[in-house]
């Protein structure tokens, strides 16, 4: 473990789940426990519960779940080192040296701090003679000296070991280079080049402030490069949960953020006086990073670019954004490429109007799917309607789809009333299929069962559910544990729930608290899980209950055992029997 175990007991003791969760949601005590609206996804009806006898957390929407330090790690984006570190410091309790956990600390430290050193020496480089041409660029590109200051913009010097040199006359390691990512090998690994050469450099700060990465724009026209090059993956950098320019929007007091495809459109944005601006990074937009704009606003205006390429982007965009509970806008750059150009050839007034008038995201698909199709020719007309229908079909308002059918019937030059039939006959096959898939689910009951994540599965779900039962009366009746003969690990059917269960024995016979939420090596996911069979595991404790289930999981680990034996045996005599050997 990373940390003692009696010092995590009493970190969870002094921060009371129904405290740190009410820092961040509305509680309302029913019964027991306690209600909100998710933090975590987006809802109108508050399925999200916390249990302060248990410690736990659990949404019956989302499915996540865990204690209290799970929550402030899935709410900050935090590691589980830094969530203990922020909850202690909450509690003004001391961290205990754990070399394991500082080591791995330190690492981050050093990691932060070069790359501030590293955006302080491109920066520097942009205002040095070396750094003319990109300067001359930036500012051809209508960027102001002060905006580059603002995003801390510089320049890294067409050179094989510029950055490299400049870091290790810092002090640096060539281990810590090479953890940074901001370098790379020679194939002989006899020395370290720079990653990026010859580029305009932006800093990546996460909300913290903390800079965790770069991205580089090439500054001349080059076939055999990448426009823009993003650092990879590191101990502090994970593309998909992080976006640029959200250290500088989350200050905004626009009430919305406007998310755009370039590192270029966020600093023009910004400095027209548009500061909620925001981009991801290089990657198409994730779950997570929705899930990270829904902590600064409730609505997203979309403005990927206009080609082809960004109109897909942003048809991949709307689901992603909408499942996390934002609400979606669109608005497309007309007379420009991009925003960055559509600013500095019309202005922020121009620009202003057109965010005012920027569409829902039903109007902006309703559209892209009338560009599909020539609406004088007959067949045409008809599959655009009947697109349309479908997309009409999937709103949950009556009034929205009675609006917006009727605006596709204008278009089309049809009836409202022929467009009303075309809808309901959408919905109605929408919702026998729906109908179909739900029954499909409902009489397999073995997948019904599988847990709601992809990455735990259970192969043998008779042995799973009872040891699901063992560990959830367990939970409960923590004293049970005595009582489970020479139940061990291995007799497991599922790795994860011997691994809890093995925790939870060995906590009990140490004296120590018996209880999901001090456990350390569970990953969000299982963590969620675990709690999620607490949930479905409720009831008074049963002895002969308990019993049974470490008999089906004993009995099924045997049966499990012979049957292996025996294959093994029959495998052994066919080989036996081609080679010609007698027994």
């Amino acid at each position: 473990m990373a940390f003692p175990a009696s010092f995590i007991d009493e970190l969870v003791a002094r921060n009371p789940i129904e405290d740190v969760v009410g820092q961040y949601v509305s509680l309302r005590r029913a019964g027991a426990n306690m209600f909100g609206l998710c933090p975590f996804h987006g809802e109108k009806t508050a399925s999200f519960s916390v249990a302060p006898d248990k410690g736990i957390y659990y949404c019956f929407g989302c499915h996540k779940g865990g204690g209290v330090i799970n929550f402030q790690m899935e709410v900050e984006g935090l590691s589980y080192p830094d969530a203990v570190r922020a909850l202690a410091k909450r509690a003004g309790m001391s961290v205990p040296e754990d070399e394991q956990y500082q080591s791995r600390y330190r690492q981050q430290e050093r990691l932060w701090a070069l790359h501030k050193e590293a955006a302080r020496f491109f920066h520097s480089q942009l205002y040095a003679p070396v750094g003319k041409q990109a300067l001359d660029y930036a500012l051809g590109r209508g960027m102001s000296k002060s905006i580059l200051t603002t995003f801390g913009v510089g320049y890294a010097p067409d050179g094989w070991d510029n950055m490299v040199r400049a870091m290790k006359a810092k002090g640096y390691t060539d281990q810590e280079l090479l953890d940074s990512g901001l370098v790379t090998q020679t194939k002989d690994k006899a020395r370290l080049l720079d990653r990026f050469r010859d580029r305009l450099m932006f800093p990546i700060i996460d909300v913290r402030g903390n800079v965790i990465g770069f991205g580089g724009r090439i500054i001349k026209k080059d076939d055999n490069a990448a426009k823009y090059l993003n650092s990879p993956e590191t101990l502090i950098f994970n593309k998909r949960k992080n976006l640029f320019g959200l250290n500088l929007a989350k200050k905004s007091k626009q009430g919305f953020l406007i998310l755009v495809e370039g590192n270029i459109d966020v600093v023009a944005l910004h400095q027209f006086g548009f500061d909620n601006a925001i981009a991801s990074l290089g990657t198409s937009l994730t779950e997570e990073q929705a899930a990270l704009m829904t902590r600064y606003a409730d609505q997203i205006v979309l403005i990927y670019d206009g080609d082809k390429a960004g109109q897909n982007a942003t048809q991949r965009a709307i689901p992603i954004l909408e499942k996390a509970g934002l609400q979606v806008k669109v608005l497309q750059i007309e007379g420009a490429k991009d925003p960055d150009e559509f600013l500095h050839k019309f202005g922020a007034d121009r620009f202003k109007l057109l965010l005012e008038g920027s569409s829902n995201r039903v109007e902006y698909q309703l559209n892209a799917i009338a560009l599909k199709y020539d609406l004088k020719q007959d067949d045409q007309k008809v599959k655009f309607l009947q697109e349309s229908a479908d997309l009409i079909a999937t709103l949950g308002s009556a009034v929205q789809r009675e609006v917006y059918g009727g605006r596709v019937a204008e278009k089309a030059k049809i009836s409202p009333d022929a467009m009303k039939l075309e809808i309901q006959r959408a919905w109605k096959r929408r919702e026998r299929n729906q109908k179909k898939q739900q029954e499909k689910i409902d009489l397999s009951p073995a997948r019904n069962l599988q847990p709601k994540s992809r990455n735990i599965r259970y192969d043998n779900m008779k042995s799973a559910m009872a040891e699901e039962g063992v560990i959830a009366i367990a939970l409960r009746e923590p004293a049970l544990l005595d009582r489970t003969g020479n139940l061990t690990q291995e007799k497991f059917s599922s790795a994860l729930l011997g691994r809890v269960f093995t925790q939870l024995k060995q906590r009990h016979d140490q004296g120590l608290e018996v209880a999901l939420a001090v456990l350390e090596d569970l990953d969000q996911e299982e963590m969620s899980h675990m709690v999620g069979v607490l949930q479905r595991q409720q009831g008074p404790v049963n002895e002969q209950a308990f019993a049974d289930c470490v008999a089906t999981i004993c009995a099924e680990h045997q049966a499990a055992s012979v049957n292996s034996e025996d294959d093994l045996l029959a495998l052994r005599s066919r080989l036996k029997e081609r080679k010609g050997i007698k027994e």
